[in-house]
């Protein structure tokens, strides 16, 4: 299995284990992030505003702060006030005054936004059924497992 690592990358050994292991989960990181860019970017949007529009579909019909959606995301930007912006320019999400703070702004998802979701799901869903078919249930789990404490050093190691 590290042949297609080393084909892809065009080399014949890496200092360890460790830096093998790690370039191989960033090119498979990249494989996938580049499938799912070329669905967004046939919407005109980004992969980031996607993950923003998901998040706001998640509490439809109510919305988040600004800082609400940046705790969420899965890549952490510090443009997500241009990226709303984008969104809002494009009538996807729109932007609300707070009852209670009159100070802070709360984004909510429009209809035409969760429109453009509905279309984008099931290319979505194909790209998640082209993962999961090169992985059983239980590889998929160890997969997350894995990835969890990479990121998390106090996730817990699950005992199978």
């Amino acid at each position: 299995m590290a042949n297609a690592l080393y084909d892809r990358v065009k080399q014949k050994a890496f200092d360890s284990s460790r830096q093998e292991a790690m370039i191989n989960l960033l090119v498979a990181a990249g494989h996938y992030r580049q499938l799912l860019n070329e669905v967004c970017n046939s919407y005109g949007i980004t992969h980031d505003q996607y993950n923003i529009l998901r998040i706001l579909r998640g509490v439809h019909p109510d919305g988040h702060p600004r800082y609400e959606i940046i705790n969420r995301m899965i890549e952490r930007t510090p443009d997500v006030t241009r990226l709303l912006d984008r969104l809002v320019r494009r009538g996807l999400v729109e932007r609300l005054q707070s009852e209670s703070d009159k100070r802070l702004s709360i984004a909510k998802i429009t209809q035409e936004g969760l429109n453009v979701l509905d279309e984008m799901d099931p290319k979505f869903k194909k790209i998640a059924k082209q993962f999961s078919g090169h992985l059983s249930k239980k590889e998929m789990k160890k997969l997350s497992d894995i990835c969890s404490r990479l990121y998390d050093p106090h996730t817990s190691d699950s005992k199978e």
